[in-house]
């Protein structure tokens, strides 16, 4: 019993960092990326006409892991740079919060990048692309002098731009091209990345509107800012509902290969349920918001697990 104890407090820092770096993944985006990688994968798989296999098992987990890598570089270096703002908009965040120095954070960072880069380099071309150029983005979008973020249009492009088409696209061509060495892009991608990208677009601009003080004593302009909170709130609502009003209609007329009844009775259930949400929330409420705002996350996270199953 006696040689446990020195090892607590060693136990207990561990766990300290580890429930830090947890929170430093920013969890939402780490289950989204999570997510799209397993749909993709499975996709590839209904697309090919090919079954689970040890080395596209590999596959799999490590391009998983290398997409993980860059979603904390991503996140970590907004942190990074914008320890004041989250001061005020997101002060549980571990370098707001005093649980990481800013020196911490930027080692995180680096070393989450060039492992990333290096993982991806090893697994294949499509996938080495596709991180690449997701990392160019998130750094043109959080670091200096160009920090795209500033800008209410780019900061949205650089958002959906990775989310919707880059992720969705690369990942699916490196699968595809590793379990059946195919190039092709059928159109049931074609479909799953035209609702992701417009979704997106909807997360990209509803983002701010829970941080909309902290965001205007640092003069970064967003379209909260510009237009108010109600009117940001009814595009990103009207936005995700064409999504699900697109998606219909595309399996009604153009995916040959999807379970129609399913796709159909699915999404407008998720129809209905997004504007019997939507007619809760308190617009004056900041805890409202952005509890709205993981509602849209978790809508969003649903579309990568009925994809899948509904093209099967």
């Amino acid at each position: 019993m006696n040689q446990i104890i020195p090892f607590h407090p060693f136990l207990k820092t561990s766990i300290s960092f580890f429930y830090s770096l947890w929170k430093f993944s920013r969890p939402h985006t780490i289950i989204g990326t999570s997510l799209s990688v397993l749909a993709l994968y499975s996709i590839g798989l209904a697309i090919t006409q090919t079954y689970p296999t040890t080395n596209n098992i590999i596959q799999l987990l490590g391009t998983w892991f290398a997409c993980l890598l860059g979603n904390i570089y991503i996140v970590g270096l907004n942190q990074v740079e914008d320890i004041e703002i989250d001061k005020i908009n997101k002060p549980h965040l571990p370098i707001a919060a005093g649980e990481f120095s800013k020196q911490k954070a930027q080692w995180i960072v680096s070393i989450t990048g060039i492992l990333a880069l290096v993982l991806s380099g090893y697994l294949g071309i499509w996938l080495l692309a596709t991180v690449s150029i997701s990392l160019a983005i998130g750094t043109a979008y959080s670091l200096p002098p160009i920090r795209l973020k500033r800008f209410p249009f780019w900061a949205a492009f650089c958002i959906f731009t990775v989310r919707g088409v880059i992720v969705n696209l690369g990942i699916f061509l490196h699968f595809s091209n590793k379990l059946a060495e195919s190039k092709f892009l059928p159109l049931e991608i074609w479909a799953l990345t035209l609702f992701i990208l417009v979704f997106t677009i909807a997360i990209a601009i509803f983002k701010d509107v829970p941080d909309m003080e902290g965001d205007k004593e640092y003069n970064i302009s967003t379209l909260t800012i510009l237009l108010g909170k109600s009117n940001v709130f009814n595009i990103a609502r009207w936005i995700i509902s064409v999504c699900y009003l697109g998606i219909i209609l595309a399996a009604i007329f153009w995916l040959s290969q999807v379970n129609n009844y399913l796709t159909i009775s699915t999404h407008l259930i998720l129809l209905s349920l997004l504007w019997w949400r939507s007619f809760q929330v308190n617009l004056e409420d900041k805890k409202e918001i952005a509890n709205f705002y993981q509602f849209i996350w978790k809508l969003f996270f649903l579309e990568y697990i009925l994809f899948p199953i509904v093209c099967f």
